[in-house]
């Protein structure tokens, strides 16, 4: 979706952060009838993401923990595992679990604490956007300021909101709702409609240099929501019920995300560079887990807590509030549904590794 994604969804908002690159971890053998609901899934959109990653411009990406696979030898495996991809016909569940149950190996993924972890999620956000400014869309989407260079601090939210510090910056779009903005600095990316009915999209393209303060946090700090009820949808609905201290709220976050205009056919893509599916793709730590990979997932669903979600994803994504050797971010899709599921998703669970078995 993103080349870097900054600020993700509710880890973000709530400032869940994670540990070090150099915390040990452990991958443990294990075999397909451990996974929790294996042999009910259906991992076809898995399949279908997994073969849109061996697209990937980028490639496989190594982490630098010491997986039980050399390197090399991973992305040799990986190589021909992608030929098979390419020509198989998986018509049902049965013969997509076969595939994968042919050419990779699950591994338990264990941090210092255990195999579990945190998983949230996060989905491409729509919002009603104008490319002039016009009445009803006074909310500058910024491109890349050209002093936004690589290690460049430039002005904080509150100045860039003022103007003043933006005046010759270039504006993609003029958009309806802060609010909606904010989350598109959250997201990364999104879905914009136009007064015409057309529809374009916009990806991450930089930062301001700024460190990112959690509003979420503040708000549990300082009641003003309860703190069992703090996910996406209810920090949106106090933002726009208080609009005044909902400005002034969110410009304690100063961070600011700058876009770029992509075609809307590419949909929402992801850090290694194909478009991202609707819960089949995941964004991970890259230190401890290979982009590119699958993983059998093992959590929750968000609207329903004591509903398993057990689920073949694929690594396809990075962030950077999801740190560590068990969390991950789960890209729900683009709908009302996604923006619902994501927004709320905030769940303890763990999953397993698949490495390739190798020719």
């Amino acid at each position: 979706m993103r080349p870097w994604l900054a600020l993700l969804a509710a880890a973000a908002l709530l400032g869940c952060g994670g540990v070090s690159e150099t915390t040990p971890v452990r991958y443990l053998p294990a075999s397909f009838a451990e996974l929790p609901g294996w042999h009910n899934a259906d991992p076809r959109s898995a399949l279908a993401a997994f073969s849109l990653g061996c697209r990937s411009p980028s490639g496989l990406r190594a982490p630098s923990a010491p997986l039980p696979i050399a390197a090399a030898g991973l992305g040799e495996a990986l190589t021909h595992i992608c030929r098979v991809a390419a020509e198989i016909d998986a018509p049902d569940p049965a013969a997509a679990r076969g595939f994968f149950e042919a050419h990779f190996a699950p591994y338990r993924v264990l941090g210092p604490d255990g195999p579990e972890g945190l998983f949230t999620g996060y989905y491409e956000p729509r919002l009603d956007a104008s490319r002039a400014k016009r009445a009803g869309y006074a909310v500058p989407v910024y491109g890349l300021p050209p002093e936004a260079k690589a290690g460049a601090v430039l002005p904080a939210r509150a100045a860039i909101e003022n103007g003043a510090a933006a005046r010759a910056w270039p504006v993609l779009f003029w958009a309806k709702d802060p609010v909606d903005v904010f989350t598109l600095h959250i997201q990364g990316s999104g879905r914009l409609e136009l007064p015409n009915g057309r529809f374009a999209r916009v990806a991450y393209a930089g930062n301001n240099g700024r460190g990112y303060v959690a509003i979420g946090r503040l708000m549990r700090e300082r009641g003003l929501l309860p703190a069992d009820g703090i996910d996406m949808p209810a920090i949106q609905a106090w933002l726009r019920a208080n609009p005044e201290a909902g400005r002034a709220l969110m410009r304690e976050n100063p961070r600011y995300i700058f876009f770029r205009e992509i075609p809307d056919a590419e949909g929402t893509r992801g850090q290694i560079g194909v478009r991202l599916t609707a819960l089949a793709s995941l964004a991970v730590d890259p230190a401890f887990i290979p982009l590119g990979l699958p993983l059998w997932l093992d959590t929750n669903w968000p609207a329903d807590k004591a509903k398993p979600m057990r689920l073949l994803v694929v690594a396809q994504d990075t962030g950077g509030a999801i740190n560590g050797p068990v969390r991950g971010d789960v890209f729900f899709g683009s709908d009302r549904r996604a923006g619902l599921d994501a927004g709320r998703m905030a769940e303890r669970g763990r999953y397993f590794l698949l490495l390739p078995k190798g020719k």
